[in-house]
């Protein structure tokens, strides 16, 4: 999908007509499906600015990967009510800070981090990233791995939604099926609801792959700033 890029891209009219295309968008690719397709409008990276003009737009999700760039948009959050998911890589010691911020933790990938959540966020909502494209350094867990976080998960009390998943990086859009076919397959063995996955650049496949819910930022929002 490409993005109005210009001046205004974080004004409100820009952001709804956005809004309006992707949601077209699904429909066309995925116009069967007996439940909407969830949006996370990714507002890492743009100021307070976005956050508004998403929730004005009916976009009431937002993710973020940064602990303190999370925390320095408290205020903004707070005001209108949205609804937080941290979709970055988390190291266990910034959970406490942002704990009586996030609704979900969407990128949990390792035995020490559930054990953190559940001792700073007890029943707290969760998502378990796996890595279904074996780089090295992507965030998630062995595809193999699964069941076992999620067992641990629930032995402390978190509530598992389902899956989360990141395409390949640098690569075609149409280099994510494989994985992204992988990781619906889990979803649907497990028995769970929400297989996340799906940013800007390959949303359309995965959507074609099952899809429950798409992360999207520069679609909504225009070309990301450099993080300072």
């Amino acid at each position: 999908m490409g993005a109005d890029h210009g001046g205004g891209a974080l004004t409100p009219e820009a952001v709804a007509r956005r809004v309006a295309r992707l949601r077209a968008e699904i429909e066309t690719i995925d116009r069967d499906r007996d439940h909407p397709i969830a949006i996370v409008a990714v507002t890492k990276g743009f100021d307070d600015r976005a956050i508004v003009a998403a929730h004005a737009a009916g976009c009431d999700v937002i993710g973020e990967n940064y602990a303190q760039e999370l925390l320095s948009k408290r205020g903004v959050i707070d005001e209108l009510g949205c609804e937080v998911h941290f979709i970055g890589r988390l190291q266990s010691n910034k959970v406490r800070q942002v704990a009586g911020v996030v609704d979900r933790w969407s990128s949990v990938d390792r035995a020490g981090l559930i054990d953190e959540i559940a001792k700073r966020a007890p029943g707290s909502r969760v998502l378990v990233q796996v890595n279904s494209t074996g780089e090295p350094d992507k965030g998630g867990c062995e595809p193999a791995d699964v069941r076992k976080l999620l067992d641990r998960a629930r032995d402390q009390g978190l509530i598992v939604d389902g899956l989360m998943t990141v395409g390949p990086t640098g690569s075609p859009a149409e280099a994510a099926r494989p994985g992204f076919r992988e990781v619906r397959g889990l979803v649907d063995e497990l028995g769970l609801q929400v297989c996340s996955m799906g940013m800007t650049a390959d949303l359309d496949v995965a959507l074609e792959e099952g899809s429950t819910e798409i992360r999207v930022g520069t679609a909504l929002f225009g070309p990301r700033p450099p993080r300072s």
